[in-house]
């Protein structure tokens, strides 16, 4: 029965939508919800199912929801594949191997009238590639895939200050690809791409411009490599191996497929946005969002607190500051105290701030009220436990939003005390 085929990837898709909830029910027997549910009617061998997903406080995106139905769409044809007796454990197998990977190579491929295998075996080169080492280091490589014609790829590059090295005849991506070496180790996904188009055939090695990515959360979070996929044509993408062995699948216009620690999640900024909306004002909201994701990446933890009350009510909630209230501290503190996200990012300094231990509290203003900043828990209206980030970020929550980032990756958002959703 479909039904209980289901629950052998329920646990992968509700990570995949950051904490929410599942179902798949006969039509008729499920009822639809408000905004905060995504509904997906799917046919399976002749019946009607209702697909639903819900999520409390933050509404889903139309990526998560467009991924959803492309998901349902693979389901239900994998499903009608294993209609022999006896074949269900067969089935639930292969589906929680691969459905997630068919999930994404779909959503990739654009025009649904055409296969996605050719996406699909370079996802499958990269998940390999990911496991692998060359001297101790992780393999890292980069492609580049676009939709406009040679000669559009070429003057874009070139207004965008990028240099081209053709190659001639293309080299088709087979699984060979990646047998030498210089392929994972040249090419490394930041500097350097290969250049292909949608049939996934190599034309050429991109190197971007020395001053493209200057900034160090702009080159960990690919800003300069998003630019050039908007600009590449309808359904262009970029996908790197990156030195912490993940997959990034990068796609219009600011959209982040993830295989992180072998299971695929998506990073959408318009989630964080909608979080913080209210609190942050959108230039403020992208720099915070981004730099915590270069952290993510980095493997470095923080909790960030949006206050939202005044500043004299900060004082009590504080229980001491990282390293003591020493004259260096106060000195260093006291010179970037006041001064907004904006200009700290451009500086360089947030990225350096948000990674030193505390938290770090950024007024509604998007000013810089506290660094280093310790949390007496003993001020929330209910008991919260965990790890020493779990629990001030919980804390914190009752006093503004928060946003806490793992020191092992997964970024979370908090509310009311309560975790509302997780990427990771």
């Amino acid at each position: 029965m479909p039904i209980a085929v289901f629950d052998a990837i329920r646990g992968n898709l509700e990570s995949f939508l950051g904490g929410a909830s599942v179902d798949l029910v006969p039509e008729g027997k499920g009822e639809k919800g408000e905004k905060t549910t995504i509904n997906v009617v799917v046919t399976i061998e002749d019946r009607r199912y209702l697909f639903t997903a819900r999520r409390e406080t933050l509404p889903f995106t139309r990526t998560e929801e467009s991924f959803c139905r492309e998901l349902l769409t693979a389901f239900s044809a994998l499903y009608s594949g294993f209609r022999q007796e006896g074949y269900a454990a067969h089935f639930r197998t292969a589906l929680l191997a691969s459905i997630m990977d068919i999930t994404v190579a779909r959503s990739l491929r654009g025009d649904h009238r055409k296969g996605f295998w050719p996406i699909q075996q370079l996802i499958q080169l990269l998940k390999n590639l990911s496991y692998q080492r060359y001297e101790g280091k992780p393999a890292t490589t980069g492609f580049i895939v676009h939709r406009t014609t040679p000669a559009e790829l070429r003057r874009l590059l070139r207004y965008r200050k990028h240099s081209l090295i053709p190659l001639q005849p293309a080299e088709p991506i087979t699984p060979a690809f990646f047998d030498n070496p210089l392929t994972y180790r040249f090419i490394d996904g930041t500097n350097l791409f290969f250049v292909a188009n949608i049939q996934m055939q190599v034309t050429g090695i991109m190197r971007t411009g020395g001053g493209a990515m200057d900034n160090d959360v702009e080159r960990l979070t690919n800003r300069e490599i998003f630019s050039l996929v908007r600009n590449a044509g309808s359904g262009a993408f970029a996908v790197t191996v990156n030195g912490a062995s993940e997959i990034e699948v990068m796609i219009t216009p600011d959209k982040l497929l993830v295989r992180r620690r072998g299971v695929w999640a998506i990073f959408d900024p318009d989630i964080v946005r909608s979080f913080l909306a209210g609190s942050l004002d959108g230039a403020a909201a992208d720099d915070l969002l981004w730099t915590l994701y270069a952290l993510s990446k980095l493997r470095h933890g923080t909790v960030v607190l949006v206050y939202d009350r005044g500043v004299r009510q900060l004082a009590p909630l504080k229980k001491g500051s990282v390293g003591g209230d020493d004259p260096i501290g106060r000195l260093l503190i006291g010179g970037v105290r006041g001064r907004s996200i904006g200009e700290l990012k451009a500086a360089g300094t947030l990225l350096r701030i948000l990674s030193s231990d505390g938290m770090t509290v950024f007024s509604r203003s998007g000013k810089l009220l506290e660094t280093g900043f310790i949390i007496d828990t003993s001020h929330a209206r209910e008991v919260v436990t965990g790890g020493g980030r779990t629990t001030a970020a919980c804390a914190a929550s009752f006093f503004g939003k928060v946003i806490k980032v793992s020191q092992d990756g997964p970024i979370e958002l908090y509310q009311g005390g309560r975790l509302v959703y997780r990427f990771g």
